[in-house]
């Protein structure tokens, strides 16, 4: 069921819709070197093909699995041919480019610059991470994303009509239930609910008047829990949406990022530093109980381990997703330091520096301190900076207004 033409390629419209560049540049089979980045069985594959298939260019596959730089060379040589005899232009298809080695990029890597090939590479890890970058600044990238409900609806579809390729020539029925169980549990992964599709029809005994009904029970036995995709830009990505989620005060989204991480064996005392962050940068003064609670739980993981420490993980995250939010305190340091680093030294006034050893009174150490307890409300007006600075602002929310407030009253 692989599409043959664009107008049966399904999903990817933010980059193959009419009038998207994508689209324009392989109508017109004038298009640089490509890179197709995305999840599995979104269609990576199935556009290369259809650019070969559109193409005046001498077309070559490779899997980047079982190709080496012997490989590389012979296809050069043949491109070198192709140019010179019969004036055409060479177009190398790489699946998977994100297993070549930097030796085997870096042998691609003068012929796409002098253009004696053009590479199409697809991955499914992202090309910054995964490609040097000499040969990704040389390449348009396009992000595939995962097919959507209504895209995997459609190819289930077109596989129960199509008489040549598909099942259109059985008398095969799919409930709306199992229909919709299988879109459901793709992932938005074509190429699956495909083989779910077909492992259901073949291994479902066909009627006495040679119909074969496909039905919910009959759907999910035919696919499986599908193997979370997790890999370097995967870690990222998931653990900044779980901080973003913390942030933005959203319990639900923060717990299914939790939840994500977790099932695919996120070390949990990664997550749970980042939730002790969050805590102090995120919530700050505005609820102190935010990062007692985000320690306990990071204390409490370091000493009962997975997979009961999701569960204090788990409260802990909501905690501070629920949280009051304030970084007043986290701009105040940040601020601080920056002072600092752009050399601005003040020295410590001699009032507040250390008079506790013997010979401190004869430099003056200490000499005029004032001790805030001998003061009415242990407090008394003095300066501890040579210079006037205002780091820490704090906010009106939760726990930060009282503070606020004891502070404007301090200074009056």
């Amino acid at each position: 069921m692989r599409p043959r033409t664009l107008e049966e390629f399904v999903g990817q419209e933010h980059i193959l819709g009419p009038g998207k560049l994508l689209r324009r540049a392989i109508e017109a089979d004038r298009f640089m070197s490509l890179i197709l980045y995305g999840p599995p069985g979104c269609g990576k594959t199935a556009l290369a093909h259809i650019i070969a298939e559109r193409s005046r260019a001498h077309f070559v596959s490779l899997n980047a699995v079982t190709a080496g730089v012997a490989d590389i060379r012979r296809i050069v040589q043949e491109a070198a041919e192709e140019r010179t005899q019969r004036e055409k232009r060479t177009v190398v298809f790489i699946d998977e480019i994100h297993r070549f080695t930097r030796v085997q990029q870096d042998a691609l890597l003068p012929d796409v610059e002098r253009g004696m090939i053009t590479l199409i590479g697809a991955s499914t890890q992202n090309p910054f991470f995964a490609i040097i970058p000499a040969l990704s600044s040389r390449s348009q990238i396009f992000e595939f994303k995962p097919l959507r409900s209504e895209d995997i609806r459609l190819i289930i579809d077109h596989a129960l009509a199509d008489t040549d390729r598909g099942l259109g020539g059985r008398n095969i029925t799919v409930t709306d239930e199992a229909k919709e169980f299988l879109v459901a549990r793709s992932g938005g992964d074509g190429r699956r609910s495909l083989n779910a599709l077909e492992l259901a029809v073949l291994s479902t005994p066909a009627g006495p008047d040679g119909s074969t009904i496909i039905d919910l029970a009959v759907a999910e036995e035919s696919i499986q829990r599908k193997a979370l995709t997790y890999d370097e830009d995967e870690h990222y990505d998931t653990i900044s949406a779980f901080i973003k989620s913390m942030r933005g005060s959203d319990p639900d989204a923060a717990v299914y990022w939790l939840a994500k991480m977790a099932s695919a064996g996120e070390d949990p005392l990664f997550i749970a530093r980042r939730i002790v962050i969050a805590a102090s940068e995120d919530v700050g003064n505005a609820d102190p109980r935010a990062l007692m609670i985000a320690t306990a739980a990071y204390q409490a993981v370091e000493r009962i381990g997975m997979p009961e420490g999701i569960i204090p993980l788990g409260q802990a995250a909501v905690y501070v997703a629920a949280a009051p939010k304030s970084n007043a305190s986290y701009l105040a340091i940040k601020e601080a330091m920056r002072e600092i680093e752009q050399g601005q030294v003040m020295p410590v006034p001699d009032h507040l520096k250390d008079a506790s050893y013997k010979g401190a009174a004869r430099l003056g150490r200490g000499k005029g301190y004032r001790y805030p307890h001998d003061y009415p409300g242990h407090h008394v007006q003095q300066e501890y900076l040579p210079q006037r600075r205002v780091f820490y602002r704090p906010t009106e929310q939760g726990e930060e207004k009282r503070i606020k407030d004891r502070l404007a009253g301090l200074k009056k």
